[in-house]
């Protein structure tokens, strides 16, 4: 153990960050119990203990011209944060995620000789490959989630090791398919299709209404049917409630629960983001929507090399499940995609099964205790002047 306390900036830019963040602190503290933290995060990092210089509230948005709306409240957090790594307070940097403000602190913070941790890395081989320079430069460990970056990475050099995905531990229903049904009023007689718009204002802004539209041509097709739709801790649930007004096809709006409803549905419709993946793990088939502000879309266009957006087809480095991305996202061909599911069961039952084989590829539960050892572990020897790499 080292002498002194150690104390830590950490940094987390949305509501996923946030929650690995407050399972890492956590687990640090269980292997460094006097360790302090200092940083930006949301209610559950705070709560964890981490004294927070910034929320997270205003750190959501999507895209660069979604950015610029809110500039000066980014460009006084980037500043902010600049200017308290350049005061040597701390023993090292922890950041989470979000790589277009934490690539830049990852650059303070070696110019300033701090240790620095990078769990869930940027998408390197998606799009800005370039930066991969920038992360060799500057960052002391990074800790990947998917299992095929490892290799990506230790290629360019970086020191980097995949432990596994958070998800393998968060994912869990509370309540058998069965139970959950029970607890939603549902039928298995009857068709159900969970509504997840997305966890951001913009997301649901630009999604919620094409998805009720594509309801009712899967009520008008099917008949009977029941529509779920889990609100996100971050949104509130009389903006859903408004935009439906009188809700004519019932949709159940259901605070939180989210792996629950996932459970209880045939199929669902879904944003793109984590949330597919949480839905693969669970293994329920989904039509994933994507869809940004015209401007932004074309500007990630020149920058982004993917062929695939969804990031349970990433992982899985095929379709798996169908993807409809901006002009694609009408009501008329999401209703297909979903129809064309529901009405085969075979081919239901073969989605399922391949999006369960893509959970063993996501490595053991434990992911952030293995993490906070190899942190814990790092400090101890630098502490004692070792540069043993861990």
């Amino acid at each position: 153990m080292t002498d002194k306390p150690q104390h830590f900036l950490i940094i987390a830019g949305e509501a996923s960050g946030d929650l690995h963040g407050s399972m890492l602190v956590s687990e640090i503290k269980m292997c460094l119990p006097e360790a302090r933290f200092t940083g930006m995060g949301g209610a559950r990092m705070q709560k964890a203990g981490v004294d927070r210089l910034f929320g997270i509230e205003r750190m959501g948005a999507v895209g660069f011209v979604e950015v610029l709306w809110d500039f000066f409240h980014y460009y006084n957090v980037y500043r902010t944060l600049m200017k308290e790594i350049a005061t040597r307070s701390y023993d090292a940097i922890i950041l989470i995620d979000y790589p277009t403000l934490n690539l830049r602190l990852a650059k303070q913070a070696r110019r300033f000789d701090y240790p620095v941790f990078f769990f869930i890395s940027p998408q390197i081989w998606a799009w800005r490959k370039g930066r991969i320079r920038t992360i060799r430069e500057s960052v002391s460990k990074m800790f990947v989630i998917l299992p095929f970056e490892e290799k990506l990475y230790l290629d360019a050099g970086v020191d980097a090791e995949f432990l596994g995905h958070p998800f393998v531990d968060l994912v869990r229903p509370s309540l058998t398919r069965e139970e959950s049904q029970k607890k939603y009023s549902l039928s298995p007689k009857l068709k159900t299709i969970g509504l997840l718009p997305g966890s951001r204002m913009n997301e649901i802004n630009s999604l919620l209404n094409v998805m009720v539209q594509a309801a009712e041509k899967i009520r008008a097709e099917l008949g009977s049917c029941r529509f779920l739709l889990p609100v996100a801790d971050s949104i509130d649930p009389d903006l859903i409630r408004q935009r439906l007004g009188d809700n004519p096809l019932g949709i159940q709006l259901i605070e939180g629960q989210s792996y629950d409803v996932m459970n209880s549905c045939d199929m669902l419709i879904i944003a793109s983001g984590s949330a597919t993946l949480e839905a693969g793990i669970i293994g329920c088939p989904m039509v994933i929507i994507y869809k940004l502000n015209p401007l932004t879309y074309f500007l990630a266009k020149l920058l982004v090399n993917a062929p695939l957006v969804g990031l349970v087809n990433i992982v899985a480095e095929e379709e798996v499940v169908p993807e409809l991305i901006q002009n694609q996202v009408t009501a008329e061909n999401i209703s297909a995609e979903v129809l064309a599911v529901l009405r085969a069961p075979e081919k239901e039952k073969a989605i399922r099964d391949r999006l369960l084989k893509i959970k063993n590829t996501l490595g053991k539960p434990g992911v952030m205790k293995v993490v906070a050892k190899r942190i814990s572990v790092f400090m101890d020897r630098l502490s004692a002047n070792e540069k043993t790499p861990i």
